[in-house]
């Protein structure tokens, strides 16, 4: 007799880009702190409120991230794969929209003169759930750039 195992049909990996105006280590610095974390790392939504959000900074290092939308809160956790300052950023991604299976995510830090290019790239999604995960970074890559931005205005 042969076992089947329903596994989770992954979709193609989706990557984000975004050029901020602020050195790289400022910016890798940013997703490692709790209380900046807490006003940029949420969806962009009618009434923004900030997330609750505990990290653990180190490589094998747990991170719970809450952001609060209008259908209510929404829990993300994951661990620290990679913490390469100011280069490189890898750590899992589960949430009821990721799965519970450790999507990946990755991010890189260039610079480029007075700008930074951030590239994201996030992996290992449910089927389906590429477009939705493309729309939610874009929104907390926007409002980690403005945060930054206007530190340094």
């Amino acid at each position: 007799m042969t076992a089947v195992i329903n596994a989770p049909k992954l979709a193609a990996t989706i990557v984000v880009r975004r050029r901020i105006a602020a050195p790289a280590v400022e910016i890798f610095d940013a997703w490692l702190d709790p209380a900046g974390m807490a006003v940029w790392m949420r969806p962009c939504t009618p009434e923004p409120r900030q997330s609750d959000v505990k990290v653990d900074a180190r490589v094998g290092g747990a991170f719970e991230i809450v952001m609060h939308v209008p259908s209510g809160p929404v829990l993300h956790t994951g661990v620290y794969r990679t913490i390469d300052r100011p280069r490189r950023l890898a750590f899992t991604w589960n949430s009821v929209h990721a799965g519970a299976h450790d999507s990946l995510v990755t991010i890189e830090f260039h610079p480029d003169g007075d700008v930074t290019e951030l590239v994201l790239t996030h992996a290992r999604l449910p089927a389906g759930q590429g477009p939705g995960h493309t729309g939610g970074w874009t929104d907390i890559l926007n409002g980690l750039a403005q945060r930054l931005e206007a530190k340094s205005a």
